[in-house]
């Protein structure tokens, strides 16, 4: 991936064998990502990049008044989201398993005493990555249906710059662990989308005509999703 400078601007530029230019404002510090047709020349990619540079430091503006989420230490009375709600961390050390709950406005962490951080922090992950899954399975089948596509698999991981993708050529599709932070209308919005992506591969007018049928407001749950506390890593759709 080439390195293009423009003003103060610094941006990775990625050839690829597509029509058009495309340009990607990246959260959480908006770096800038381009990819261009293979045979487009270095003087009409910048001209194109340079038309744009309003609307690339509007973006880059955006997330930097986007809220944050203070560093995880792993300690009681810090704010974790649980589907887009804030609960407060209850740490309990005792001797037995590992294991996290639910209720009364907290997160009940049980760790056995001398715990790292680390592990913390891995055990709540994995409380998110269950609970991800379940939703998932149960969203799935309607979805697919309603669509009328069918995957070959999907799976939960953890990505930097995006909320979820979609291999068209596998029919797979990976869902950003993260989502188990976020309102539930949003895991609904990031599966159609990537459902949607194996009827229209690109972001196309065809594209946003399909997830106008299928969500209506999906556009509406677009921006509720990117309008939420960012993680340290962050994302966006």
């Amino acid at each position: 991936m080439e390195l293009l400078q423009i003003g103060s601007i610094e941006m990775r530029l990625n050839r690829k064998a597509i029509k058009n230019l495309h340009i990607s404002v990246l959260p959480p510090d908006g770096r800038v990502r381009i990819s261009a047709p293979e045979r487009m020349t270095d003087t009409a990619i910048r001209m194109a990049v340079i038309s744009r540079i309003p609307w690339i430091r509007k973006q880059q503006s955006e997330f930097a008044k986007q809220p944050r989420q203070s560093d995880r230490e792993m300690v009681s009375g810090e704010c974790h989201y649980v589907w887009g709600r804030p609960h407060r961390l209850n740490l309990v050390e005792r001797l037995g398993r590992h294991e996290v709950t639910v209720g009364g406005g907290k997160v009940h962490l049980y760790v056995k005493p001398g715990t790292s951080v680390e592990n913390k922090a891995l055990v709540l992950s994995e409380f998110y990555r269950d609970a991800l899954k379940v939703r998932i399975g149960a969203l799935l089948g309607e979805w697919q249906a309603q669509i009328g596509v069918e995957t070959a698999g999907w799976g939960v991981k953890k990505m930097k710059t995006k909320w979820g993708s979609c291999n068209t050529i596998s029919r797979r599709i990976l869902l950003n662990l993260e989502l188990a932070k976020k309102p539930p209308e949003c895991l609904e919005f990031v599966l159609v989308h990537e459902l949607v992506h194996l009827l229209e591969r690109n972001h196309n007018d065809r594209f946003k005509a399909y997830m106008d049928e299928f969500l209506p407001d999906w556009r509406e749950r677009r921006n509720l999703l990117n309008s939420m506390p960012l993680g340290h890593s962050s994302w966006g759709y």
